[in-house]
């Protein structure tokens, strides 16, 4: 029974590059959140795409003799390769070229210029043609007149601009953030956001007179709207909110907006303004992730250390995707610090995680079902065995993972879904069944044994299916276990039946390193 909807977007991607390490990271991270939510039941919409217009595309495309349109449609397909490569379960794939996108951003901009919230004016300061950001003089002389992100000098602008009233939301905002303290995770990211309102909240342009390439301002096509603003009226787009008759309106607001740090001053501030003079409701969190780093460093083509696609698809050649898929979700960057993606630490987790833990508990448990009851599970029994309760463990560990994924943590639900694996081996190394399988007298006890464990490891496989769902599909074959159904029945004691076939499993083979 579905009781609610849940939606989580990732950024859409700007197509001036080709997708690497960043890219993948936010958007399977989406993707587990959003698995798992599916097997809980829940009605889940989960977006992603592309953002293509702005000044840096119409240069790019000049410089590579083609045109605008021609190099978003080619980046945007190799964006789209990869929802296949890794495995996404993205329900929509917006672009900022869809013609329903484009009408819908004139119709709120009109009415944000109707109501007042927009307005036409002069823009005297700095510009940050790599950011496409502009800043006051205050805001470049705290920058040193740099980029903060590319360290570029900023250059000097006047234009003539449509500008937001953001000035105008500054207690809205302020009372936003008192009321609800989980709008921005994490915290860190919060308290950055509270800092930069305490400086107080200018207006911005939201349109621009130096390039073609975008969306033109209604009823004044000079003026071609902010690549950022385009970009982030996406999340309602997508779900066709500036028609009355939208079929998707159940999907907002949304659960999540997941984006990296280095972008959410436009999603923190900017866009529950723009929601706040749309009347519109905003959406529940805005979690920003940290950067990755690769080898120490950060990534950069001229030192070699930069994760893109083809390294990438080494790591899945030789590891798998869902070995990725756990790496990225266990060790990514989604607390206030930096993550390090390096070949050693990843091949170290593959090999403790899922060789050593999860690998090596299936193929035990399978071995010995097959070696002392011909591969037919055998029937529980009853009383305690040993000091482990293992069902109570599956019951605690389940609903941590719940409570952890809820909350988007999800090194947390990994680690809870994997303690119950880690259980798994402590009871067998406190039961020892291989001894009980000598003495006949201890029959009994060495079912119960056997079926508990069997057990156990269905229902971490359960869990831990968003995150692997490759893996963990072959187990479910290999153990005729059933498919589908809700995820809170799944996680029931006594989903194995006695009897029931289990075929000796090898789910993660070594590595070299």
């Amino acid at each position: 029974m579905v009781d609610a909807t849940r939606t989580i977007t990732t950024p859409i991607y700007y197509v001036n590059g080709r997708p690497h390490l960043g890219h993948a990271y936010t958007t399977t991270i989406c993707d587990v959140w959003a698995r798992f939510q599916r097997a809980a039941g829940q009605d889940v919409f989960f977006l992603t795409g592309t953002d293509e217009h702005g000044q840096k595309v119409e240069e790019s495309a000049r410089e590579q003799g083609m045109t605008p349109k021609a190099l978003a449609d080619l980046n945007a397909a190799e964006f789209q390769r990869i929802m296949g490569l890794f495995g996404l379960s993205n329900d929509a794939f917006i672009r900022t070229t869809d013609p329903a996108h484009e009408r819908q951003v004139q119709t709120f901009v009109q009415r944000l210029i109707d109501s007042g919230d927009v307005y036409l004016g002069t823009f005297e300061g700095w510009y940050d043609p790599g950011q496409e950001e502009y800043y006051t003089q205050t805001k470049a002389r705290e920058c040193d007149f740099k980029s903060p992100i590319s360290g570029r000098p900023l250059e000097k602008a006047t234009e003539e601009n449509f500008y937001f009233r953001l000035s105008a939301y500054q207690e809205r905002l302020e009372a936003l953030y008192d009321q609800q303290p989980g709008f921005v995770r994490p915290e860190a990211r919060r308290n950055e956001m509270l800092g930069r309102l305490r400086e107080g909240l200018q207006d911005v342009p939201i349109s621009r007179t130096n390039f073609t390439w975008g969306i033109p301002v209604p009823g004044h096509e000079a003026h071609v709207i902010y690549v950022w603003i385009d970009a982030l009226f996406n999340y309602i787009t997508a779900l066709d909110l500036a028609d009355s008759d939208a079929t998707q309106a159940k999907y907002w607001p949304a659960t999540y907006h997941i984006v990296g740090k280095e972008i959410l001053w436009f999603h923190a501030v900017i866009w529950p303004a723009l929601l706040m003079a749309l009347k519109i409701d905003l959406p529940s969190c805005v979690y920003a992730h940290s950067f990755w780093i690769s080898e120490g460093q950060k990534m950069s083509k001229s030192l070699g250390n930069f994760v893109d696609l083809e390294r990438l698809q080494s790591c899945i050649d030789t590891y798998g995707r869902d070995a990725l898929r756990w790496y990225l979700a266990t060790n990514g960057p989604l607390g206030a610090t930096d993550a390090d993606f390096t070949m050693d630490q990843f091949h170290d987790v593959y090999t403790t995680d899922l060789v050593n833990t999860f690998g090596n508990c299936a193929s035990r448990v399978s071995a010995m079902i097959n070696k002392y009851f011909d591969g037919a599970l055998p029937e529980d029994c009853p009383g305690s065995l040993g000091s482990i309760d293992l069902q109570r463990v599956c019951l605690e560990q389940t609903a941590s993972v719940t409570t952890a994924m809820e909350a988007f943590d999800l090194g947390a639900a990994c680690s809870s879904a994997m303690q119950i694996v880690r259980k798994v081996d402590a009871f067998i190394n406190e039961t020892e069944p291989f001894k009980k399988a000598k003495d006949p007298d201890q029959l009994a006890s060495l079912q119960g044994i056997l079926y508990r464990c069997a057990e156990s490891i269905r229902i971490a496989s359960a869990l831990l299916e968003p995150v692997m769902p490759e893996t963990m599909q072959r187990l479910t074959q290999a153990w005729q276990l059933p498919e589908g159904g809700p995820l809170e029945k799944a996680c029931r004691w006594g989903g194995l039946k006695a009897g029931q076939s289990i075929e000796k499993v090898a789910l993660f083979p070594r590595a070299e390193r």
